[in-house]
């Protein structure tokens, strides 16, 4: 493959941003019928060479060929004009839109002036087949799994006759039935010829798929290896410049950590009988002080309408809240947070993070919002609370001041941890707080999951990670269906294969 003439090369590729070097000097090079990892921490550059590729931020050093010629593009429109494409890990389609749509957005086959409703369906049912894909176009997006929607946004970047393919996080929201069936279509796509750019942090599946996997840490270039030459420990090594050992330390303390003990303290929040029509059947739950509570279930099983309840975001209609053995109150994040219950979102750019604000506005928002907008947080106490948490979650860059969509995936993450932890609460509720970044911030995060409950904070913990619930938590609530099927307590019995067992069996 190496003798193969790339249909892209990226040569010395530097950017700079206000007060930070985002890229140095970087090589990078696509063959055409393979897919070539992307990996590195978050903040390592990934998302900056790709923008820059696809005209969504200008080169400041260096150049760029494709297909043998001289290319720079202004706007992400000319990149696809000139054969690349782009699936980015929030699906920026329509869901308002039918699939059809969708695919066609801007492209729309007409016939005297107007709209050719019946020769887009067809063009976009006949697309969809080429990649073994089956369901009614005409349909609305939105009524189709994440899955699904990757895959027509996948369908749409390829009508353009795609040469490059660029996937940023495609797999971050997709459960293991899903992420298959994308690597089946990715392979299809290859023997087409597409060279395809992969993005993501999950090592076994960048393992799977990829062919070759190029490296970046701190916006510089580590290496470019072939996949079945590089062992998985090395490529965890180069990506964050040390040898892991935070989550082995992490499994032998939690190893030492005893339920029993936990569990004669008194609760700090208990669901009774919770539910809500057409979201999740009426569950309970009981949450002890220093508890870390998994909720393991496949994607649409409920997790994240149990955490929404306890916080409130969407209000019951059947059961209670209790704080302390009381009735709570707790029917809006208003009064969650009066409560002491704080919420991290799964999606953070929408329910989380607000985009234009800076990193100081962001952390403070909650803590703001508790004391009510009429009484200001003096702003040396903001500096002083905004400085002591950048540093204990090492976000990067450390500046205050910085707008927070500019920071990357996982330090965006650090950030809404931050907002949380200002505001000191006795249960925090985080649903899926390492998806989408990279293993060292994970192990990071995991860290700080250890250190809060040690010190008596309660944790509802949510990921589609098995191994990661069952390396945090005390004991593990199962859920499929939108039931709470069963509970298991996190000892020597409790594996992977034991949690998926009761998800497929359902049992109680």
């Amino acid at each position: 493959m190496s003798e193969v003439r790339p249909i892209l090369t990226m040569r010395g590729i530097g950017k700079q941003f206000p007060g930070v070097t985002a890229l140095s000097d970087v090589d990078f090079r696509l063959l055409p019928g393979e897919v070539h990892g992307l990996m590195g921490q978050n903040g390592a550059g990934k998302s900056t060479l790709l923008k820059m590729l696809t005209g969504v931020y200008s080169v400041d050093q260096g150049e760029i060929e494709l297909d043998g010629h001289p290319v720079r593009f202004s706007t992400p429109i000319q990149a696809q004009q000139a054969g690349i494409s782009t699936v980015y890990q929030e699906v920026n389609l329509c869901n308002n839109l039918s699939v059809a749509e969708n695919i066609f957005i801007g492209r729309e086959p007409r016939r005297l002036g107007a709209v050719n409703w019946r020769a887009m369906r067809r063009r976009a049912a006949e697309l969809l087949a080429r990649l073994q894909i089956d369901i009614d176009v005409s349909a609305e997006l939105g009524t189709h799994s994440l899955a699904i929607q990757q895959m027509v946004a996948i369908a749409r970047a390829l009508d353009i006759e795609a040469k490059v393919l660029v996937l940023d996080e495609p797999t971050s929201s997709l459960d293991a039935s899903e992420v298959a069936e994308l690597f089946r279509l990715m392979r299809q796509i290859k023997r087409s010829g597409v060279a395809i750019a992969f993005v993501t942090h999950f090592i076994d599946q960048a393992y799977e798929i990829s062919d070759r996997i190029t490296v970046l840490r701190n916006g510089r270039l580590v290496g470019e290896y072939l996949t079945g030459e590089l062992p998985q420990m090395q490529l965890v090594t180069k990506m964050i410049g040390k040898e892991l050992e935070v989550l082995d330390r992490l499994e032998e303390h939690q190893a030492k950590r005893s339920l029993a003990a936990l569990e004669s303290s008194r609760p700090v929040v208990e669901a009774v009988e919770l539910g809500r029509r057409g979201a999740i059947e009426p569950f309970s739950l009981t949450i002890h002080a220093g508890e870390v509570v998994g909720l393991a279930g496949l994607l649409g099983s409920g997790r994240t309408e149990a955490a929404r309840l306890l916080f409130g975001a969407d209000r019951a209609d059947h059961g209670q809240i209790l704080v302390d053995g009381e009735p709570s109150g707790v029917r809006n994040p208003r009064a969650a947070m009066a409560r002491d219950i704080g919420f991290c979102s799964e999606n953070r750019r929408v329910e989380g993070l607000v985009g234009e604000l800076t990193v100081r506005e962001n952390i403070i928002l909650a803590m703001q919002a508790a004391r009510g907008w009429s009484r200001p947080i003096p702003r040396r106490r903001q500096d002083e609370l905004v400085a002591k948490y950048i540093d204990a979650l090492q976000i990067t860059p450390p500046n205050p001041d910085m707008v927070v969509q500019n920071l990357s995936g996982g330090n965006q993450q650090k950030v809404l941890l931050a907002r949380w932890l200002i505001t000191e609460p006795r249960l925090l509720i985080l649903d899926e707080p390492t998806r989408g970044i990279d293993v060292g911030a994970k192990a990071e995060i995991q860290r700080l999951v250890v250190q809060l409950s040690d010190g008596g904070m309660a944790v509802l913990f949510i990921s589609a990670e098995l191994e990661e619930v069952l390396r945090l938590s005390h004991k593990i609530e199962v859920l499929r269906d939108r039931r709470m099927v069963s509970e298991l307590e996190n000892n020597e019995d409790v594996d992977a294969d034991r949690i998926m067992e009761t998800i497929a069996s359902g049992a109680t």
